[in-house]
């Protein structure tokens, strides 16, 4: 007797007219001021950032500073085995003193040649090759003060200056360690001005802001704001990430906002007439985004493919697919098929 009933049951529901008419909510398209916002993370950044190198290379015999150190203008950092470039300039100076020896000899006989040549006691020969030896012993003389200045330069050049103040940021060598010319020992973020450094997608560059004020905010604690505007773009896509490289100048940034601090940078776009839908009006065609829309005439639903602008919480821009004074399926999309015909609630706004 169950199974007879339940057979009965089965009859009924299948028994359904397949072109019954489904409820569903719908409401028609319109034209609305779209502006979407966008929200980042990024970090801020010193403006002017350096690497620190010696310009010589050797062995670091000590280091110090530490990541996370605040350094002063001409601050020692480092210094490197001195020993060769010692040898140098005590080889520069002994040459700095041999070629003023020379000099000295040769401008006592080009002295004497002048005197002798004017009493008409020496030859006009003799004379010139006196003044000659003088003139290259003094050349030789500043060619070796020239290289005893260098040696003392390249000595200089063993002791890593910072040259302003700012905070190091990353150490690449340690003591012992052996460093080329131009090799990066620290890198130093600078004191003054901060960014808010940003990796966003390209397509975002696509549209206007409509204000060109960036709201900061701190993500671990939202109550310090501040506002920054756009310094800076890079013009190339960062082949790992995808992504474009974008640096906001803080105005009077907050003590708060220290170095890799993590912001939130929000900004608003330039409104556009767009066809705003709910989500719940989205479906799919050929896994692409659709919508249902209604015949007003017949009340029967076609699957109508869509070019979507943007999601928003509760809601979807429709950039095209859609014309103003549609019908769109909002709910009940789901039990849907095409030409299926749908009625509306008693009170549907059209």
């Amino acid at each position: 007797m169950f199974a007879v009933t339940g057979l009965a049951g089965c009859q009924q529901q299948t028994s359904r007219p397949e072109n019954s008419p489904i409820v569903v909510h719908v409401e028609t398209a319109r034209l609305t001021d779209y502006s979407p916002t966008v929200r980042l993370t990024g970090e801020v950044r010193a403006q002017v950032e350096s690497d620190l190198s010696f310009r010589v290379g050797g062995r670091i015999t000590e280091r110090l500073v530490n990541v996370g150190d605040h350094v002063k203008a001409d601050q020692v950092l480092a210094r490197r085995d001195p020993q060769q470039q010692q040898a140098t300039v005590t080889a520069a100076e002994a040459a700095v003193r041999s070629a003023g020896a020379v000099l000295r000899e040769a401008t006592s006989t080009y002295e004497r040649q002048k005197a002798l040549l004017a009493q008409g006691y020496t030859t006009k020969r003799e004379h010139d090759q006196a003044q000659e030896a003088f003139r290259t012993a003094q050349a030789a003389l500043d060619t070796a003060r020239a290289q005893f200045g260098t040696a003392r330069d390249q000595l200089s050049d063993t002791v890593l200056r910072a040259g302003a103040s700012g905070v190091v940021t990353a150490r690449k060598a340690e003591t012992g360690q052996v460093v080329q010319a131009a090799q990066t020992v620290f890198s130093i973020a600078q004191d003054g001005p901060r960014d808010a450094v940003f990796n966003v997608y390209e397509s975002i560059f696509t549209r206007e802001l409509a204000n060109p004020a960036i709201a900061l905010t701190l993500v671990s604690d939202p109550a310090v704001m501040a506002t920054g505007t756009v310094r800076e773009i890079s013009p190339t896509v960062d082949r790992a990430t995808g992504t474009v490289r974008a640096k906001v100048a803080i105005e009077h940034p907050p003590a708060a906002m220290t170095l890799g601090a993590a912001v939130v940078g929000e900004g608003q776009f330039q409104p556009r007439k767009l066809v705003v839908v709910p989500w719940g009006a989205l479906s799919s065609a050929n896994g692409q985004p659709a919508v249902w829309t209604v015949d007003s005439r017949t009340k029967t639903v076609s699957l109508r493919p869509i070019i979507v602008e943007g999601y928003e919480t509760g809601k979807v821009a429709v950039r095209e697919g859609l014309q103003p004074g549609e019908i769109v399926v909002t709910a009940g999309a789901q039990f849907l098929r095409p030409n299926q015909v749908v009625a509306f609630p008693e009170g549907a706004a059209l």
